[in-house]
């Protein structure tokens, strides 16, 4: 019986962790992926994190998990199929088989990208279709690619794609974007990035793999062709909360609800990082949020 799991190995599970063992608990963190890292590892650049501008998201989640394994946190890899609140204690179960019991539950468990559900997409996913410029840009040199949304991700895989692609389209479903007008700014300074406003992503087509795609413009009457090797979808995440909705509520969109205490509406289970509902996600307010639900936890605890 531990006093605590925590789902999630990324800023938010890692700083739990942390906080965690530093509190004195005995804790383990279950994560899908044996690197753990979350979000961060496929960023080609960090500069906003407080103190470390410029720093590669691989290199950064790298000091995340050094410190939790210098405080002797622990760790296991596996794929959780259920949560279990059974009052007292929580139960976690995962694909092996293995059932972790603890006294409290934070969920860490993050978010995914989300799908625009257009012909072509599943079928071109790793044959042209991506959804990390970081990890699969490189395939692309000099080549031409389109990146399909307009918050800060897609604007930042469209400047970092500009860096060696010969051509870049941006196509935004708006007039406007959405990301921070930093990078806005270095968006439009790059002379190999076409933004194509107004416009939806009707279809991705090739024969082995991506070849182009077709789009269609607001007030425009029929669909136009693109010709470009690769598509990068950036259109926003999805929660990782499928396991533990029936055990916390959640809100429309599947965030579970919690405020900045990371208290959830199931005593004892807390939740953390970008799975909760907040207005702002980013690795420095999901390291904080594994910060105030570890002292949530201890609180939580002392009851």
């Amino acid at each position: 019986m531990y006093d605590l799991i925590i789902i999630g190995a990324g800023p938010a599970g890692l700083s739990a962790a942390v906080y965690g063992r530093r509190a004195g608990l005995d804790l383990i963190v279950i994560e899908q992926t044996p690197m753990g890292g979350g979000q961060v590892v496929d960023t080609y650049e960090v500069d906003n994190y407080l103190g470390m501008p410029g720093i590669n998201g691989f290199d950064l989640a790298q000091k995340f998990r050094s410190h939790a394994d210098g405080l002797g946190a622990v760790f296991q890899s596996g794929m959780v199929t259920a949560v279990r609140d059974e009052g007292d204690f929580k139960v976690v179960e995962t694909a092996d088989g293995t059932a972790y019991e603890a006294r409290t539950l934070i969920l860490a468990g993050g978010a995914e990208h989300a799908k625009l559900g257009v012909p072509g997409e599943t079928a071109y996913r790793g044959q042209g279709v991506s959804y990390c410029a970081t990890c699969d840009g490189a395939f692309f040199k000099k080549r031409d690619v389109a990146v399909v949304g307009g918050g800060d991700v897609a604007v930042e895989d469209a400047v970092y794609l500009s860096r060696f692609c010969r051509k870049v389209y941006l196509i935004h479903r708006r007039d406007s974007l959405r990301a921070a007008k930093s990078l806005q700014e270095k968006l439009f300074s790059c002379e190999n990035v076409e933004v194509i406003w107004n416009s939806t992503l009707q279809k991705i087509q090739g024969t082995d793999l991506v070849e182009g795609i077709c789009f269609r413009t607001k007030g425009a009457g029929t669909e136009r062709e693109l010709a470009v090797d690769g598509v990068f979808i950036a259109v926003g995440m999805r929660p990782r909360t499928e396991v533990c909705r029936e055990v916390a509520d959640c809100d429309e969109s599947g965030y579970l609800i919690a405020g900045e205490d990371c208290a959830t509406s199931a005593p004892g289970i807390f939740a953390a990082g970008d799975i909760r509902t907040k207005a702002l996600r980013q690795i420095v307010t999901a390291v904080s949020d594994g910060a105030c639900a570890v002292a949530s936890v201890e609180r939580y605890l002392r009851l």
